[in-house]
This record gives structure tokens, sequence and C-alpha cells, in this order.
């Protein structure tokens, strides 16, 4: 009961206090509010963001290896001028590495450039044509809504044979049930022989929707398939296999194929999505440094309006706490009322801060952003721990000098 007591009063003064003096008990939970949105906002970002990206690198599995030209790396002291002269991975390399490698289950190769595409009176530029060789479902999951991919007949051959993207289809043809259909590009007619599930515009990436995949063999006589863009060898491994054995004999083998002398450096990066797993892992976090430091800064400056707000309570009630001190009322119930009261405002203006970020995100998800956001219940916990936290730094001295005011000179200074 006494709990319950403390609990009631407590927030009917602190109700009190918003009602009586709204504009100075706004000013001051202005802080916290600010601290807590700034901090839910970088946290719906972030977590929005990560789980985009996830969707996105989903297809492609963490046994995969991925032999380019550059490596996956980034920074100032990038030595870009010793990738630069490299050779570009062919599909002859890939032919001449998959019988040498007893760890890997399967290769695939790739490049792709940006083109445009025609149907009847319908176009569609920039198109991301993607040249692979028939195995390429084998190293890289696909998921195709309609038909089928390319046949090894068809690859072997060459066949002018595209699988398209749901955008490219819906854009050429009106519609996805497009199989058998003719396309154009640079004039040479290519037949629709499956179309990929939609995957959706994200932030990021449209993943295939705006791209067709035709054979390598076909590719060469639409653009040239040996340039820098997207051009790469992808090795999946056997199950079970450990990743650095697979790389280890990746980088031997491939040095046999590519005739690199003893000692020489390699000609040629080998790559795995670990490094952009790291990469991200180091952008979020350093987003969230960021988020909590200009968070805390504002919450401090919060905690010190709130903690002026409970002074200006104290003084305000004095008399009150006199006679509460004179009927028997414990120093302990004093502390623990004043400094649920400063709790109960900080949560109140958390609870604000939650509300205005809800709603900016429901603003942002109804404009088609490309990134749907959302706050994640635990960082709505968060929230409500960082404001009672701050309610307890800010009530303490409050708190303290109204528990300590001897109960006669309370009264007297009344």
């Amino acid at each position: 009961m006494l709990w319950f007591r403390v609990f009631r009063e407590s927030l009917s003064f602190a109700w009190q206090a918003i009602l009586v003096n709204r504009l100075r008990t706004f000013l001051s939970l202005l802080g916290v509010m600010v601290g807590i949105f700034v901090i839910s906002a970088v946290f719906a970002v972030v977590d929005s963001l990560e789980e985009e990206l996830k969707d996105t690198f989903s297809m492609i599995d963490d046994d995969v290896l991925f032999i380019t030209k550059w490596p996956w790396e980034f920074g100032e002291d990038y030595p870009w001028w010793k990738y630069v002269q490299r050779r570009v991975p062919t599909e002859r390399d890939l032919e001449l590495l998959m019988p040498r490698l007893t760890l890997a289950q399967a290769g695939a190769f790739q490049s792709k450039t940006m083109l445009d595409a025609e149907a009847g009176n319908n176009g569609m530029p920039g198109v991301v044509v993607v040249a692979a060789s028939q195995d390429y479902p084998d190293v890289i999951s696909l998921d195709i809504a309609k038909g089928r991919f390319f046949t090894a007949p068809e690859s072997n051959a060459g066949r002018a044979v595209a699988v398209v993207g749901h955008q490219v289809a819906m854009q050429l043809f009106g519609r996805t049930d497009c199989l058998g259909q003719t396309l154009k590009v640079r004039g040479t007619k290519l037949e629709v022989v499956g179309v990929f599930v939609e995957q959706g515009q994200s932030l990021v990436s449209s993943g295939f929707d705006e791209s067709m995949m035709v054979p390598s063999t076909f590719a060469s006589r639409i653009f040239d398939v040996g340039g820098d863009e997207g051009t790469q060898i992808s090795i999946k491994a056997r199950p079970g296999v450990d990743m650095e054995a697979l790389k280890s004999e990746l980088i031997q083998q491939f040095r046999s194929v590519r005739r690199v002398r003893p000692g020489r450096e390699n000609d040629f990066a080998v790559n795995h999505m670990d490094f952009v797993a790291t990469l991200l892992e180091g952008v979020f976090d350093n987003l969230e440094k960021g988020g909590w430091f200009i968070a805390m800064f504002a919450i401090l400056v919060g905690c010190f309006s709130i903690a002026n707000i409970m002074f200006v309570s104290v003084r305000e009630r004095t008399k009150i706490i006199g006679v509460q001190k004179a009927i028997g009322a414990k120093n302990t119930f004093i502390l623990i009322q004043f400094l649920f009261e400063a709790v109960t405002l900080c949560v109140f203006g958390a609870l604000l801060a939650l509300v205005c970020i809800q709603l900016l995100i429901w603003g942002i998800n109804a404009t088609d952003f490309g990134l749907t956001l959302h706050i994640a219940p635990k960082r709505v916990m968060l929230a409500l721990g960082v404001a009672v936290t701050s309610g307890l730094v800010a009530g303490m001295a409050p708190a303290r000098q109204a528990a300590n005011l001897p109960p006669v000179e309370a009264m007297r200074t009344y």
C-alpha cells in the first residue's frame, strides 16, 4: 500500500506540474525528448537498413568465394595502381580451374553491363544485362517465378535466350506472362525463357527486377564480356568445408592457371562476403556511436532542466513537505516521492518522443522511400530505460534536498 500511495501521489504531483506550468514543463522536457528522439531515429534507420541489406545479400550464401580483379577493400591507402593492370577473370579461367579444385562443388562466371532493351513499341533504358555461365544457379540462389533458367545445350550453343526481371517484363510486355516473347538488345533478338520473382525496390538495390540474364557464350555478341564491371568467378564450397582451406586451395590453383611465378604477387583477388558484413558492421557501429553522442548531450541538457524544475517544485512544496514530516513521513518516503516524480516526467517526455518518431516513420513509409523503417520493441524498452535513468539522475539532488528539510523550518519557511 505504501508504494501504491507513493506512486499515486507522485503521479498526481507530476501531472499537476505539467498542467499548471505547461510551458516550463515542456521546455524542461525538451532536452530529454530530443535525446530520446535522436537515438530512436538512429536505431530505426540502422536496424531497418541492416535488415534491408541482409535481405539483399540473402541470395549469396556464406560458403561462396569470389575471384575478381579488384580486392574488396577501402581506405585512403588503397593501392589501386597495383590492380589496374590486372586481367579480369574469364570463363576460360573457370574451365581450367574447376577440375583442379577438390574442396569446391560448383563454380560460375559472370560479367555485366547496362544496355537499352526494347520489345515492339516499348523500351527500357539502362537494363542490367548479366552474362552468366550455365552453372550460375548452382552457386547463387535464384528465384524464378515463371519459366526456367537457360539449359546447358542453350549455353553451349550460345543461344539468344534471356531470363528477365519483373520490372523488365512489365515495362517491355506489360505482363510477367511473357515466355516465348522476343525482345531486342542492340538490334539482336532474344527469346524470354524465364522471369525472376519480383524482389521490389529498396534503398540499396532493386535485385534482379531491372536486370536480365543471358548465356555468357551469347553475351559477347552484344557487349564486351571482358570489362571490369561485375566480372568475376564465384566458387561454392562443398558442405562442411572450411572456407580458409578452400581459399588457400583456390589461390594456389588459380596461380597455377594464371601461371604466376613463385615469389610473385597474385594478379587476382579472392573475396568473401564476410568483408562486406564486417564493413557494414563498422558503419552501423559508427552510426550508433554518433547517435548516442548527440542523444547523450541532449539528454544531459534535459537532466539539468528536469533537475531545475524539481528544485522549483521543492521550493513550492516546502510547507507540504513539512506537514508530511510532522505527521510521521520518513525521509526515505520524501526521497522516493520526488525521485518518482522526476522519473515520471522523463518517461512522459520519452513517450512523447516515441510517438513523434513513430508518426515520422509512418509518414516516411507512406512515401515509398525505398527503405521500410521500423523501431524494434527492444529499442523502445531501451529508450524508456534511458528515460528512467535520466529521471533518477536528474531527481536525486532535489529529492535529497527535500528529504533533508527539517519539518519545523520547512513549515516556518513557507
